[in-house]
């Protein structure tokens, strides 16, 4: 199976594994599943941190990538195809525009969103298949 990293998932993958769901850390951790993190939670995370809204605990944003390899995180890029089709994504109360566009990702790319985020249920009607409990 295929599985994408919300980023407070990924963040606790990285950071404090007690935090996860033991569902989400057994299909993390299983070695036949494909785990990735989304371009855009780099992107997140690195703009959270310049602001002081996120502290990481000794490293920076830019330490990531590899943290993220060396657990066996893949990062999937944005295809022109996913951000041109943007628009489609329906406008529901989720306003979050890094969730919005990682839940689009997981809709267009046909792979499960580990999430705890219960916001982004509304998204199932539209094609998002998640994982948490």
């Amino acid at each position: 199976m295929k599985y994408l990293l919300d980023t407070h998932i990924f963040l606790w993958v990285i950071f404090d594994e007690k935090k996860l769901s033991e569902k989400a850390k057994k299909n993390i951790k299983d070695l036949d599943n494909q785990i990735y993190i989304s371009v855009i939670t780099y992107w997140e995370i690195s703009l959270k941190y310049s602001i002081g809204k996120l502290d990481l605990v000794g490293i920076k944003p830019d330490d990531l990538p590899k943290q993220a390899l060396e657990v066996g995180i893949e990062t999937l890029k944005l295809s022109d195809n996913v951000v041109s089709a943007y628009y489609k994504l329906p406008k529901i109360e989720h306003k979050d525009p890094f969730d919005r566009l990682i839940i689009w990702q997981a809709i267009n790319e046909n792979i499960t969103l580990i999430s705890k985020d219960k916001k982004i249920e509304d998204y199932k009607e539209f094609g998002l298949r998640t994982l948490w409990k």
